[in-house]
């Protein structure tokens, strides 16, 4: 089955046709039409997207780097499986990171950073509501994006985008097991209200304490499945 070439979500068109590939497998990836542990043979990539060869080995090469695509020596590429070591490590740097990221937003956030967190939750309700799953992920790309930017540190700024799709392809996992996205989706923006509502306050412990028990809570979920 063919893809159409557009960039995923709500954002700007990918400005070259290696980006383009690295959207649409991004895709494919985190909501599992390439299952865990697939073989990535180029030539039905490239037919399915297509996408020529070298704009998709720089998009396998940039998955790599974000640990959702894996080289396996004489055997060649493959979609990271999913075990629950990787679901640990995973889950262990989200807890960490995140935790920090929202302890800083909280200390450092400016008015117009926490008004837009606070406009989400509704936001993430509509797109529950009406069943649209899209909006509902470039919703949370920007929750994250905003809380980089409250945070104010660079280094920061550079991680989250690249742990987010390895945090998304596990929503789908839970999602897809259980009774659909929904109820996972409304337990996450839960957490973006009381998240949103501390940092407002600049209460960096009721941050902290609100994300860490959802990535818990998620963690948990996981090794239920595993």
């Amino acid at each position: 089955m063919k893809v159409a070439v557009v960039a995923e979500g709500a954002g700007p068109a990918p400005r070259s046709l290696a980006e383009q590939a690295y959207h649409l497998l991004t895709r494919m990836i985190t909501q599992l039409e390439l299952a865990p542990g697939s073989l990535l043979v180029e030539k039905d990539l490239m037919a399915a997207l297509e996408i020529g060869r070298t704009p998709i080995r720089e998009a396998l090469q940039r998955l790599s780097m974000e640990g959702l695509v894996v080289h396996q020596p004489n055997r060649g590429m493959f979609v990271a499986d999913i075990t629950t070591t990787s679901v640990q490590h995973i889950y262990e740097f989200r807890s960490l990171i995140d935790g920090h990221l929202v302890r800083l937003a909280a200390e450092r956030a400016r008015e117009p950073q926490t008004a837009e967190l606070r406009a989400l939750p509704v936001k993430f309700k509509r797109a529950i509501a009406t069943d649209d799953m899209d909006s509902y992920v470039e919703l949370d790309r920007r929750f994250y994006a905003l809380l980089a930017e409250a945070a104010e540190n660079i280094y920061l700024a550079e991680v989250i985008p690249r742990i987010f799709n390895l945090h998304l392809r596990l929503f789908f996992f839970i999602s897809s097991r259980g009774a659909g996205w929904h109820d996972v989706a409304k337990a996450h923006t839960a957490m973006t209200r009381d998240v949103a509502e501390a940092i407002a306050r600049h209460d960096a412990d009721a941050a902290e304490k609100a994300i860490t028990a959802y990535i818990a809570s998620r963690h948990q979920d996981m090794r239920d499945l595993l």
